[in-house]
């Protein structure tokens, strides 16, 4: 006669489960989406990021060998698994696997509030659609008060580097870096526009090598004030 075995049911604590289906059972159980362009830095243990890379060179193998490259006999993609994998989760969607850079605040100890610019800065994202490379460059305005905490200008690009380390659409993007650049800061005003080239239209699809997408996030002072708007619209370079 079998008996029934006493053994608790195996869980994602086990050797043998995934990284990604661990991360994936914290996540549930802490009711946290995993979006493309979500950090999920915080669910990631010390060395899973390790086994997490393992994992996805694995699977992109299969991405190879299903569009039928020969990988083994191809000097050129013999090792593109891996180097795939790298760029996904140590570069190019860094943004998703780290925890926010480090910034340093300071009172604002002259009481400064009049508007100061930043940029351009720099960025790279990809698509969350195709995973195309986004290049463009950000403007941040900031209307700042007494109690606002002033941060290091190369502090902006620091944070915009890791909102941007992910998969993304730009109106999103901006967004999320608008909000952690007030809960940084909290200035009366904040504006940040984007201008950027999306390689999803310019590498596929219409193939358009020069069109360009601008957007904006106004907040505080800067959505009341239009002469500040213009002000600070005025101070932009001329984009293209």
């Amino acid at each position: 006669m079998l008996m029934k075995s006493d053994t608790p049911p195996q869980d994602a604590t086990d050797e043998g489960t995934p990284v990604s289906v661990k991360i994936r059972e914290r996540l549930a159980l802490a009711r946290k989406r995993f979006h493309a362009n979500d950090n999920i830095a915080q669910f990631i243990q010390p060395g899973e990021l390790e086994k997490l890379l393992d994992e996805v060179e694995v699977k992109m193998q299969g991405v190879l060998d299903s569009l039928v490259i020969d990988t083994a006999g191809d000097h050129n993609t013999n090792n593109t698994a891996r180097r795939v994998a790298k760029m996904y989760l140590n570069e190019v969607f860094k943004g998703r696997y780290v925890a926010p850079p480090t910034i340093t605040e300071f009172p604002n100890a002259e009481h400064l509030n009049e508007l100061m610019i930043v940029g351009p800065i720099t960025v790279r994202s990809a698509c969350s659609h195709h995973f195309c490379p986004v290049i463009g460059r950000i403007w941040i305005g900031v209307l700042p008060n007494e109690h606002t905490n002033v941060i290091g200008l190369s502090k902006y690009a620091r944070l915009a580097e890791w909102v941007m380390g992910r998969p993304q659409i730009q109106e999103e993007a901006v967004v999320q870096l608008a909000d952690l650049i007030m809960e940084k800061t909290q200035p009366d005003g904040l504006a940040i526009v984007m201008e950027a080239s999306h390689y999803c239209m310019a590498w596929r699809g219409v193939k358009d090598m020069d069109s360009k997408m601008i957007n904006s996030v106004m907040r505080g002072v800067f959505l009341k004030d239009s002469t500040l708007r213009r002000e600070f619209l005025a101070l932009i370079p001329q984009k293209g």
